[in-house]
This record gives structure tokens, sequence and C-alpha cells, in this order.
């Protein structure tokens, strides 16, 4: 009904779907909370300085009432967002086997990381190889556990709900990208103008990474190139739903707690800090979230998304954040 998981997802779900729905479902949650919280531990320790505790947790208090549902229910959104923030980090390392790993990883917890994928083949055209294997990988893995029949029927499923994409809210999947404020306030996008915009953004997207990794120190330029990417991936994705926002809401919680040590507790800090995490909270209540449902999401994100892109656009080497600051507040 419009969900979209490659063949090879099941090859890593049904073996702790067969241990039960108490055991089976811990680790599973356990899985993706770990391999988004040490994602974020390795940023923090990239990024340096004093009071990285502070950091990794003011970032992850702030995106937490965003990401909370997700966490809960479960989401391959939440394996997804730390697979491609490894993916980011691994690669602006060069490390190929890491980036190996990540990007089978990703793939195989949702196909929208074709375009993490895309981007990071770019930032490091030496690690294409690398990352053509993984999807080949991810693709064959089904074969080896069921009849090619069987699974050649999967992918015929697969691929024809990959190409498929609606603007369309009365349907079973509700769409909650950069077109659902639009059709709330009676203005409709056709599918092909929702497709160039899309287009237009991919490739702004693209060359926006490219630009922070020549200008960005090395600490901060994986934060700020997935960042990019996580927003590009939720706001402009046609396969989003209001949870999907987990996968920005973390990076974002970072880079406004790195702002925050870095500029100390001025107004912009307060705002961006309070305008995610209340974000968050419009789905608190039954009434909040069918009033806030699912237009509000894209333009608050948008908002803060732009900001901390703008200000990281702004810090060159020589900017870059020191590695003595001390936090504020």
């Amino acid at each position: 009904m419009g969900y979209l998981y490659a063949p090879a997802f099941a090859v890593v779900y049904v073996p702790l779907l067969k241990l039960g729905p108490y055991l089976g479902n811990i680790l599973w949650h356990m899985l993706g909370f770990s391999v988004l919280t040490f994602a974020a531990m390795r940023q923090v320790r990239k990024l340096g300085g004093q009071e990285q505790t502070w950091l990794l947790s003011f970032g992850l208090f702030l995106a937490l009432p965003v990401a909370l549902a997700a966490l809960r229910n479960g989401q391959a959104t939440i394996l997804l967002t730390g697979a491609c923030w490894f993916l980011t980090l691994s690669t602006l390392e060069g490390r190929r086997a890491e980036s190996f790993f990540w990007a089978m990883l990703a793939i195989i917890a949702k196909p929208t990381a074709i375009i993490m994928l895309l981007l990071t083949g770019a930032l490091r055209p030496r690690l294409i190889p690398v990352l053509v294997l993984a999807v080949l990988v991810a693709l064959a893995m089904p074969y080896g556990f069921a009849s090619s029949d069987y699974v050649n029927a999967q992918y015929h499923d697969f691929f024809r709900l990959l190409t498929s994409m609606t603007v369309d809210p009365t349907g079973p999947f509700v769409p909650a990208d950069f077109t659902a404020p639009f059709m709330r306030f009676g203005i409709p996008i056709s599918e092909f103008d929702a497709t160039i915009v899309r287009v237009v953004a991919g490739l702004l997207t693209l060359w926006l990474v490219l630009q922070l990794d020549r200008r960005l120190d090395a600490n901060i330029s994986g934060l700020a190139i997935f960042l990019a990417a996580a927003f590009y991936m939720c706001v402009f994705n046609p396969r989003v739903e209001q949870n999907t926002y987990a996968m920005v809401a973390v990076p974002a919680g970072l880079s406004i707690a790195l702002l925050w040590r870095e500029k100390g507790a001025g107004a912009i800090c307060w705002f961006l800090a309070a305008f995610l995490f209340v974000t968050g909270l419009t789905s608190a209540d039954l009434q909040l979230h069918d009033l806030f449902h699912p237009w509000f999401r894209p333009i608050s994100i948008t908002i803060i998304g732009c900001v901390l892109v703008g200000w990281f656009w702004t810090q060159d080497r020589q900017k870059a954040p020191a590695a003595g600051a001390v936090a504020h507040g």
C-alpha cells in the first residue's frame, strides 16, 4: 500500500521476526537505535572540541520529539539514517570496506538510500566501484534464500513501486513532502511539475554538497553534507511520510547544538532549538496532529534546514569551529 522495501530487507528482518514478537522486536529496535546513536557519536568525536557529551546529548534531546514516533514504531528510517550517516563519514575519509558495508545496509533498509549513494559517489568518484558493488550484492542477496521465480516476482513489484510517484493525499499513502502544504491550502501541484521541482532540487543539492566539501574543514563537512542530503531525502522525496522526518531531525539537532556551542545562546539558536523541538510536539495530541499533518513539517524543516546550511556555508576552513570551544548554556 505504498510502502517500499527491497527484497533484501527480508533477509535482515525475518531472522529477528522468527525470534518472536518480544525478543525479535526488542532486538530490531536496538539495531536501529544503536546504529543511529553510534553514527551521531562518531560525528561528535570528529567535531572535536570540549563538551562533546553536552553536544551529543543536547542535539539528541532537540531531535527526540520529531524522531520519537519512528523510534517507538521501530521504523526502518532509523536504521537508514544511521547507515547513511556512517556512509557519509566513511566515504569522506576514503574507507572502502566501511563504505561498502554501510552502503549495502542503507540500500537494504530503504531504497531511497540511492540518493545518498549518488551524492557520495559524486564526492569521491574513486569509490564508485565500491558503491556499485554494494548495490549489486544487496540485489543478489535474496536469491540465496528463495527461488529465483519468487524473487523475480518480488523485484517486479519492487521496481514498479520504485518508479511510481504520487501527490494525491486521498490514497492509501499520504505524501508529506514539499507538495503537502500546497495540497492542504488548495493549490494542487501536478506530478509532472513536482518531478521538475525534485530534479532541480536534486541538482542544487549535488552542487551544494560539492561546494561544502571544498569549503569546509574535514571535521564539520560530514555533518553539513549529511544534513543537506537528509533534508533533500525528506522534503523532496515522493515517498516521505511524517515519521520520515526523523532522518533530518538528528543531524539538525546536532547542528543546532554545534551552532549553540560556537555562537552562544543567541536569538537564532533559541529560535532553531525551540522550532525543531516544537515541530515534534505537533503530533502529541490527536487534534494537533489533524491540524498540522502533513503540511507543517515540510515547512518547519525547510526553514530550519536552510538556516543551518546557510550557517555552514559561512564557515570556511579558516572559520572552522575551534578545537577548544566551550558550550554555553
